[in-house]
């Protein structure tokens, strides 16, 4: 993905066993942010940092998703236990991973596999993707998202 691409199109579950389609993001900001896996110290930090900032996304017409492999069940329980206020989409198939290119080769400890790498991906309301992160560092990254999404409207992208 790349400055100016559209919307891939989808039509995956939600943590609550209903579906959501790019048709329905339409019309409204988008904060699409992929993340490796629930529960874990990274994820829930990034989670919850959206979460606490929701309110002023929402003011600005955005809606705020995450995305990982894990099962909408999975995704029920880590928005319950974190008390999260952020959709979470299960891409299970890692089919939206793929459209988006964050299913990568990774590496720790000596050890190579693929996995989810941790980018997000602000749309306008027309689908045209206006910003992106990657290889997003946890710490501040909800904060400068909310930014660039206040500087993209009062700039009129």
């Amino acid at each position: 993905m790349q400055i100016g691409d559209s919307l891939p199109h989808f039509n995956l579950p939600t943590f609550n066993d209903e579906f959501l389609a790019s048709a329905d993001l339409s019309g409204q900001w988008s904060v699409i942010y992929f993340y490796p896996k629930d529960n874990t110290p990274g994820c829930t930090t990034e989670a919850k940092d959206f979460s606490e900032r929701i309110e002023a996304f929402k003011k600005l017409g955005a809606r705020v998703m995450g995305v990982s492999k894990d099962s909408p069940k999975k995704h029920a329980n880590f928005i319950e236990k974190q008390e999260l206020k952020v959709e979470l989409i299960s891409d299970e198939s890692g089919e939206l991973c793929e459209a988006f290119g964050v299913w990568v080769e990774k590496q720790n400890y000596g050890r190579t596999y693929m996995g989810i790498e941790r980018s997000t991906f602000l749309f306008n309301p027309e689908g045209e993707l206006k910003a992106l992160w990657r290889k997003v560092r946890v710490k501040n990254h909800a904060e400068n998202v909310l930014k660039t999404l206040e500087e993209a409207i009062n700039s009129g992208s």
